[in-house]
């Protein structure tokens, strides 16, 4: 439920560095209702240079020596413990959210959806220091040995049908296991994705950890999909969708 106290702000900006960020375009595209087809807000709308900024800033954070880079496992599971606490105390807020920009029935979203949410962060958080190695016996004066380490920064692209869902699936794995990432909401349900972002500052997580541009698939998501200085993609939608989040020549 969310806090009477202080009752949290929903942003509509670009989630760069732990802090909000207009496009650098100035564009801004506007988030439906679909049920009513009325325009809930304005979004602001990222694209190529706003993607630029978000994947060197999770560049810097995964950089050796950086905060997050020598982070203790359990503390990586500790940040995604709380922020599954956060979404459990804006639970309420988010499901409203969901069901006003994405068209679900309420119920399904308070119960199906949040609860999949913070089950999810709470599975991850406690895979954290539990990711690991093997010893391998070999013949010979030799010690064989496996170890599992992150990949980098990974860009996330969301589809539209299962946003906030859908997009804890995807960073709870990925910090957990210690990347940083890069998130394109689906523009037609931005909302929780913002909100959560809001969240991952509150939790305490170190600045280009998360970052979230919310944009259009032949922009954001083109550039994402394209950067060079990605080291993964993860990315749920159609085989129409895949094509239109390549880079137009």
């Amino acid at each position: 439920m969310p806090s009477s106290s202080q009752p949290p702000s929903i942003p509509f900006i670009i989630f760069i560095n732990n802090e909000w960020h207009s496009s650098v375009s100035g564009k801004k595209f506007p988030v439906l209702n679909p049920a009513t087809e009325e325009i809930i807000c304005h979004v602001e709308e990222g694209d190529k240079e706003d993607v630029d900024k978000a994947v060197k800033a999770a560049r810097q954070a995964f950089q050796i020596g950086s905060p997050w880079c020598t982070m203790d496992a359990s503390a990586r599971g500790q940040l995604l413990y709380k922020l599954a606490d956060l979404i459990e105390r804006d639970r309420l807020l988010l499901a409203t959210m969901e069901a006003m920009n994405g068209g679900k029935l309420f119920p399904s979203a308070y119960l199906m959806d949040l609860g999949g949410c913070i089950s999810a962060l709470r599975y991850c958080a406690g895979w954290a220091d539990k990711i690991q190695g093997r010893t391998i016996p070999a013949d010979g004066n030799v010690f064989t040995y496996t170890r599992h380490e992150p990949i980098g920064v990974c860009g996330q692209i969301i589809p539209w049908n299962f946003p906030l869902v859908m997009l804890i699936w995807k960073i709870a794995p990925a910090l957990s296991c210690g990347n940083t990432v890069v998130v394109k909401p689906a523009e037609q349900t931005p909302l929780t994705a913002l909100h959560v972002a809001s969240l991952i500052k509150e939790a305490g997580f170190p600045p280009g950890v998360v970052n979230v541009v919310p944009g259009y698939g032949p922009t954001a998501g083109a550039a994402i999909s394209s950067h060079m200085d990605v080291d993964k993609v993860a990315f749920t939608g159609s085989t129409e969708v895949i094509s239109l989040t390549q880079p137009r020549s």
